[in-house]
Order: C-alpha cells, then sequence, then structure tokens
C-alpha cells in the first residue's frame, strides 16, 4: 500500500487507506455475491465515492506515500483475494484458474479499468472545463 512505508505517514492515513481498501473490497464482494456488474449502480456509484474518497485524501498519486492508483488498490486486493499465489499454482500445474478465483480477477479487472478512467477523467477535467469561460 505504501510507496515509502516510513514512519512519517500518519497512522489516521494509514487507517483511511486500509478502510477504502477494505470497502472497495466489500463492494467488490457484494456485487459479486448479486452476479451483478461493478459497472452497473449501486456499485458504479459507491465504487466512484471511494475513488472520490481516495483522491481527497491524496492517495491517487503513484508519488504519494499512500499509493491508491489503479495499479496499487488491484495489487492490494489480489493480495487480500490470494490471486497471485492462485495464479501461480494454476501456471506451475497447467491447470485452470479455480471459479471462485476467475471470477475475483474478472471482477478485479473492472475495478482496475473503472479506476483507471475515473483517474484520467478526474485528471483532464480543467482541460475541459476552464473556470474563466465568459
Amino acid at each position: 500500500m505504501s510507496r515509502d512505508s516510513a514512519n512519517n505517514v500518519s497512522s489516521a492515513s494509514r487507517e483511511l487507506a486500509n478502510d477504502i481498501i477494505q470497502r472497495v473490497a466489500k463492494l467488490v464482494s457484494e456485487a459479486e455475491a448479486e452476479t451483478k456488474p461493478l459497472e452497473l449502480d449501486p456499485y458504479r456509484g459507491q465504487l466512484f465515492e471511494l475513488f472520490v474518497m481516495a483522491d481527497a485524501a491524496g492517495f491517487i498519486s503513484e508519488e504519494a506515500e499512500i499509493d491508491l492508483t489503479a495499479d496499487n488498490l488491484c495489487r492490494e486486493l489480489a493480495s487480500h483475494w490470494g490471486l497471485a499465489s492462485a495464479t501461480q499454482t494454476a501456471v506451475e500445474s497447467q491447470a485452470k484458474l479455480p471459479p471462485d478465483q476467475l471470477s475475483k480477477m474478472r471482477i478485479l479487472w473492472s475495478v482496475l479499468r473503472l479506476w483507471m478512467e475515473w483517474d484520467y477523467a478526474w485528471k483532464r477535467w480543467e482541460e475541459f472545463h476552464p473556470q474563466d469561460r465568459a
């Protein structure tokens, strides 16, 4: 989660980042249990709110002390779900991923794509909405 896990990152920031990660994981699990795509509301809206929280906290930057960019968020989720070891085991045994792990992998791609799209749009907002239009 942290680019630099030095003690200069406040415990409040760590707690907030962990809370965001846990809430994303819970939301993903709820969508998965309901067999509903994250791209549809209410999941999309709730995930976007978590993105906004992460951005407001300054976590949506590779230079941030706590990096919750799309790549890092998905790395955290993959670790939480054991996807790296499941994938490695499947490759080593030349077998398919178990269905539950494959489902997590698919939904992880959705999180990655949505988070990246929002980040891109957020960063380019000013370019398309100049404040000094008359």
